[in-house]
């Protein structure tokens, strides 16, 4: 019996060739999808339940369809399953687990179920052309492409990449910019991800990373590795910074950027829809990095909170507006380049907080020591912050202090070791009076102060203290110890000697 289907057989390789160059996907992707449309129909025809299987002779196009029924002990369903005394009176050489294959007639397609075959091919086509997509552009993050614009919906572009689509959200496109169909548009592959509806491809215009693309694109030291953009900020459409340094020390790396006349930073301005472009020499020393990053602006001082990661910027009063920019643009993208938080002072603004720091810190003197202004201001002068530095610096070195003997350093020293045995005192008073359990007191790391004011907040034993995080203690806005000089490695030590009972009781009971 002829169990082929009636189809011209070449014609369908044919077919299959023609979808498989048009949507570039494998030509065995096309029939295996035609044979899962086949067994449809075959199914549709004879039941179901059966388990109908097609398949295409890659050489010849025969289409043969045969029904799979297995050989077991046990029948739990007679469309698939028979029992081996059955499959063996077919085929006697047959084992349990090997399937009976019988051949099927030919099927005449009818309209529904050439209809049927044809959606799922579609479908199997579609889910083929996905994937080839998806493993085409998963590798590809971080690349730029070119495309055309397809739709425009609610602000969200649809671009055409040849063999793909990429969606390049309102968020990602730069202000005021607008696409109408069929504009060219070059955009930064984000990310590729898959998505239920298939694999989506992001773009943005907006990403730091784009505009370092676009200028490996322009300047060819940078495409050839010899300058390096070490850091880029932007705020979209506006303004942005990139840090740049020259691994050649014959090749300038801003100017190299720049181009002759501007050539290069103006194909990329231009890009950008007028962006302004500050390109600055990177440097490994963060104040002169944060220096040239605040450019234009000239900066006469600058104080460093290396810990902190914040940095202090004097400039000169007229120059205060250009340093911290319209609506604070400048530094702000100034602090995105280095990583830096920076404040912004000016002379005369720093001259008076100095000022202040120096009447407040002597006032600090004359009364703790009992000593007139002149001493209180030496101390100061000389870099003197706190009493526990004059109790406990070697007499020696107070008394090189101009004006000073060793008399006067001995008498100032035993009055700041009396000041602070007060003091402590006091503060132990307090802290008991708050309920501050001594062993919470013992803990090292905290002075008598501090445990006053984790007291008045609350904090009065070990258990209280480590419940909390370090930067429930330090926050400069609201942390408990705030006002004292503690690191954030100096709070996570004090917080986990303050949990170390805990792993004790723990390994006991464990």
């Amino acid at each position: 019996m002829d169990t082929t289907i009636a189809v011209p057989r070449l014609e369908l390789l044919q077919v299959a060739d023609a979808v498989a160059r048009e949507k570039g996907i494998e030509r065995d992707e096309v029939l295996e999808a035609m044979e899962q449309a086949i067994q449809k129909a075959g199914r549709s025809k004879y039941g179901p339940e059966h388990d109908i299987r097609a398949h295409i002779d890659r050489k010849t196009g025969e289409i043969r369809l045969t029904r799979h029924r297995e050989a077991v002990e046990t029948v739990e369903n007679e469309a698939t399953q028979l029992t081996l005394k059955q499959a063996q009176k077919i085929e006697p050489n047959i084992e349990l687990g090997q399937h009976v294959v019988d051949e099927l007639p030919p099927i005449d397609f009818g309209r529904i179920a050439a209809q049927t075959a044809k959606q799922v091919i579609v479908q199997k086509v579609r889910e083929a052309e996905r994937k080839r997509q998806f493993d085409e552009y998963k590798d590809r993050k971080g690349e730029i492409v070119n495309g055309l614009v397809k739709r425009v919906e609610f602000g969200n572009v649809t671009v055409d990449l040849g063999r793909a689509e990429g969606l390049l959200r309102r968020d990602e496109c730069l202000p005021r910019e607008s696409h109408r169909n069929g504009d060219r548009v070059r955009a930064l592959i984000l990310d590729v991800r898959e998505e239920a509806r298939g694999p989506q491809i992001f773009l943005s215009r907006t990403h730091p990373d784009f505009m370092a693309k676009l200028f490996a694109q322009e300047v060819p030291e940078i495409y050839d590795g010899i300058i390096e953009i070490k850091s880029v900020a932007r705020d979209p459409g506006s303004r942005a910074k990139i840090a740049v340094i020259s691994n050649d020390s014959g090749i300038d790396p801003v100017g190299a950027c720049v181009g002759m006349r501007g050539s290069r930073v103006q194909a990329v301005v231009g890009e950008l829809q007028g962006e302004k472009i500050d390109i600055i020499p990177w440097s490994n020393d963060p104040a002169t990095f944060v220096v040239n990053a605040l450019a234009p602006a000239e900066v006469s001082k600058v104080v460093l909170d290396e810990e902190m990661r914040r940095i202090e910027v004097v400039v000169p009063d007229e120059q205060l507006a250009q340093a911290i920019g319209r609506r604070g643009q400048n530094v702000r993208l100034a602090s995105m380049l280095t990583g830096w938080s920076i404040d912004v002072l000016t002379e005369a603004a720093e001259s008076e907080r100095r000022s202040e720091e120096f009447r407040t810190r002597s006032q600090m003197f004359i009364d703790a020591l009992d000593v007139d202004d002149v001493i209180a201001h030496l101390l100061v002068t000389e870099g003197f912050t706190s009493i526990e530095e004059v109790a406990f610096v070697p007499v020696e070195e107070l008394a090189s202090i101009e004006g000073f003997d060793e008399d006067v350093a001995s008498e100032l020293r035993d009055r700041a070791r009396n000041y602070l045995q007060e003091q402590n005192e006091k503060m132990n008073s307090r802290r008991r009076e708050l309920g501050v359990t001594d062993d919470l007191a013992t803990l090292e790391g905290l002075t008598p102060a501090m445990l006053v004011a984790l007291g008045e907040n609350g904090v009065k034993s070990r258990d209280d203290l480590a419940d909390l995080s370090s930067d429930e203690l330090i926050n400069k806005n609201d942390g408990l110890l705030r006002g004292f000089t503690l690191s954030q490695q100096d709070a996570n030590t004090i917080i986990m000697a303050a949990r170390a009972h805990w792993f004790a009781e723990q390994e006991k009971t464990g």
